[in-house]
């Protein structure tokens, strides 16, 4: 007699929540002000100036661009404000901070975007590894989007899952 096997995952009523799958797919681009500053000290309104109104700002379409100085430098901060308003009209997403800063925005765009009544009652899995590193920022995040309207929500992969919320009966 021949053994049939039921793949009861497939058969479940499990929604899987995979996070990186959310995420903004363009690229992600530092841009360095240390590059704008006289002799890596200070930056000079009038040079800032004349380099903001000739720099090429389409090599930043749809791009993710995180602002930094990397340099110790005196940086005012009307030039970052330049730089965003420059910016603006090209990059999908800018920040002042490192890339791990970049992320953690993109991250909130796409979980504040989530319609979480899509998950109303459901039994939601949120993928625990994948092929793009989710910071701890965006779990905790989810599970604040989420525990209003789910009935659980577990964390890993649906055949080997970590209960993590149940809603109580009643």
């Amino acid at each position: 007699m021949e053994e049939i096997f039921v793949n009861r995952v497939a058969q479940s009523a499990l929604t899987t929540l995979n996070l990186e799958e959310l995420l903004h797919p363009g690229e992600r681009v530092v841009y360095d002000i240390k590059e704008n500053l006289f002799h890596g000290l200070m930056l000079r309104e009038k040079d800032f100036r004349e380099f903001v109104k000739t720099h090429d700002w389409a090599q930043y379409d749809g791009k993710n661009v995180a602002i930094i100085c990397s340099a110790d430098a005196i940086v005012p901060t009307w030039a970052y404000m330049l730089l965003a308003s420059k910016l603006q009209n090209h990059a999908h997403r800018y920040v002042f901070g490192n890339l791990e800063a970049l992320e953690q925005e993109l991250f909130h765009e796409a979980i504040a975007a989530l319609d979480a009544e899509e998950y109303r009652d459901a039994k939601v899995v949120v993928k625990g590894c994948g092929a793009v590193p989710v910071p701890t920022y965006a779990y905790v995040a989810i599970m604040q989007k989420l525990l209003p309207v789910v009935s659980s929500v577990m964390y890993g992969e649906p055949c080997s899952t970590v209960p993590l919320y149940k809603r109580p009966k009643g």
